[in-house]
């Protein structure tokens, strides 16, 4: 399966799933519809499915143009969101397998972003993960319907995947995420690194993702409650912060929405 991300809105990625054989796709995130219309037109491919990571309008807003224009589509969604993702056809809960472009996939539910919020990921060959808006790189997404408790368990079965698996997620967002995570881990020599090759890649106007499992472990402000360094900064802007790894998590959330 050949992956393809097509930037949409003003930071958005959509992503094209494309067969093996070059003539079946399926598209993750269809925030808008002109684009990604044109891309598999351009491709001269066959859309067959749109998955939809959560109910935001920037994941879905194309969705019920693409369904008109594609008469029976498949429309992949959180069940825990139906009547939220337009034109959905097949709700899928937490654990739920389906195929997509004759690709296996599984459904994870990653709730607190948004209360439905799920991944998409396929472990054939090298293994994907589709994350949507709760682990970006280098960050995670904003606790819109959510408390800390959930975001954190959210990123902790993302963490749980195969470290080799790349990371597609909802908007170019890393680096000013990375920022915010040299600011708590200044001496990480990771993250030191890595926003040398984002700033590289944005310079010559290349996505940033897609990352992986292993950099987000090494990265990650908000999978890294455990490092000495980020708790010392951020006890620093709060001085009674135990050592309550939700707790770091929360606060750590808190000083990136203020970042």
């Amino acid at each position: 399966m050949e992956i393809v991300p097509i930037p949409l809105l003003s930071d958005n990625y959509g992503y094209l799933l494309i067969h093996a054989d070059g003539t079946r796709a399926a598209i993750v995130d269809c925030s808008e519809a002109a684009p990604v219309l044109a891309e598999v037109a351009r491709r001269n491919l066959k859309l067959e499915a749109i998955l939809a990571t959560h109910w935001h309008f920037d994941h879905v807003g194309g969705n019920e143009e693409v369904a008109r224009a594609v008469p029976g589509i498949r429309v992949l969604g959180s069940a825990g969101e139906e009547g939220r993702v337009p034109a959905l056809t097949e709700p899928l809960a937490d654990g739920d397998e389906f195929e997509v472009v004759g690709v296996r996939g599984r459904a994870i539910a990653i709730p607190s972003h948004t209360k439905g919020h799920v991944a998409y990921f396929f472990q054939e060959g090298t293994p994907s993960v589709f994350s949507g808006d709760t682990l970006f790189a280098a960050g995670c997404g904003r606790l819109f319907e959510g408390s800390a408790e959930q975001m954190a368990h959210s990123l902790a079965k993302l963490m749980a995947l195969p470290d080799e698996t790349r990371v597609y997620c909802g908007h170019e967002y890393t680096e000013g995420n990375l920022r915010f995570a040299h600011s708590l881990e200044p001496t990480n020599s990771d993250i030191n690194a890595k926003i040398e090759r984002v700033r590289a890649l944005r310079a010559d106007d290349q996505p940033s993702i897609p990352s992986t499992i292993a950099e987000e472990k090494l990265t990650n402000p908000f999978v890294r409650a455990s490092s000495t360094e980020l708790q010392a900064s951020v006890r620093a802007r709060y001085p009674d912060l135990g050592d309550d790894p939700i707790a770091v998590f929360a606060k750590t959330r808190e000083l990136k929405d203020n970042f």
